[in-house]
């Protein structure tokens, strides 16, 4: 039996605990010995440093730099966790297992049907949990709650104080009842899909295509300019040593919702599109879209439809991204 809650289906303030289910995102274990200079050659972060207890956030592109998946990664004594975004585990496993070579020893595991994995938002989230018995750091820890061991990472996969949890499928009803002892909202995916649009965070088959790339997503936190070679790295360099970045990402203001693809216009001329939206309690709506950087941005008024039929709007910046060198 799976412990119900009452899920909360109103605006949410992130200053207020929360708690969300987001066992249907991908988690992949990569182990043995050259794990950690594997996934520095195949992703635009600097990874072969990192020591155990380090969480970043690293994005997979094409041999072009075209976006596949943006994957928070947790160093673990053994081994790695990765994070992916959901329906992502397979297909970029998929992409990985095509350069682990015959002398790698590097092992890819999809552990997402195995495992569970639960996010608590809020200020107060690391006092939750520690009155739950975690030691709750800035990285990854291996913990346990009552009986149910858990991987706890720092982060809630938006830009709030967090923390994610991870422990074994057979331990989710324990685990889930345990939590639900914290005074936390509980909030459902659609409600997490609203947060997550209004902080900006790219997601794939919305923002993170192969009509993209990590500069153009705002994701230059996640991009070592200084790094050896990788997958797409000529490609990003060029970029950014030419200023060449075509197209940004940015937040947008909606009196009312559109669909996904809508065109952005700028001066009678198409600017950009729409590529994700959620309608708001009060009947507006907001989205994220791509808009070429030399036509508009932060701020910038904008029209959003059809020539003939159109709506104004204003571009906003949000808090996951970033469009400076780290």
């Amino acid at each position: 039996m799976v412990v119900e809650a009452a899920v909360e289906t109103g605006p949410i303030d992130l200053k207020t605990l929360t708690l969300v289910d987001r066992s249907h995102w991908g988690r992949i274990r990569v182990s043995d010995r050259d794990r950690l200079t594997f996934l520095h050659n195949q992703s635009t972060q600097t990874l072969n440093q990192r020591k155990p207890g380090e969480v970043c956030e690293t994005t997979f592109v094409t041999s072009t730099a075209r976006l596949l998946d943006l994957a928070t990664v947790a160093i673990l004594a053994d081994s790695v966790l990765m994070v992916v975004s959901p329906g992502m585990a397979q297909p970029l496993m998929t992409v990985l297992d095509r350069y682990i070579f015959f002398a790698d020893q590097v092992t890819l595991t999809d552990l997402s049907a195995e495992t569970v994995m639960f996010s608590l938002m809020g200020p107060a989230s690391g006092d939750a949990l520690k009155a739950l018995g975690v030691d709750v750091g800035t990285g990854v820890i291996e913990s346990a709650i009552g009986s149910v061991a858990v991987t706890v990472m720092a982060g809630s996969g938006l830009v709030t104080t967090g923390y994610t949890l991870i422990a074994a499928a057979a331990d989710r009803e324990a685990l889930w009842s345990m939590l639900l002892k914290i005074p936390a909202i509980v909030i459902d995916e659609t409600l997490f899909e609203q947060l997550r649009i209004e902080q900006g965070r790219p997601m794939p088959g919305h923002e993170l295509t192969d009509d993209y790339n990590p500069l153009d997503a705002g994701l230059w936190s996640t991009v070592s300019f200084n790094k050896g070679c990788y997958i797409g790295q000529e490609t990003i360099a060029r970029l950014e040593s030419r200023d060449a970045v075509k197209m940004g990402l940015w937040g947008v203001k909606l009196g009312a919702s559109v669909a996904i693809g809508t065109t952005v216009w700028v001066e009678g001329a198409k600017a950009g599109t729409i590529t994700s939206v959620c309608e708001l309690a009060n009947g507006n709506a907001i989205g994220l879209c791509y808009v070429r950087t030399k036509a508009a941005g932060v701020g910038a008024s904008v029209q959003v439809g059809t020539l003939e039929d159109s709506q104004t709007a204003t571009l906003l910046d949000l808090p996951f991204l970033n469009r400076e060198k780290g």
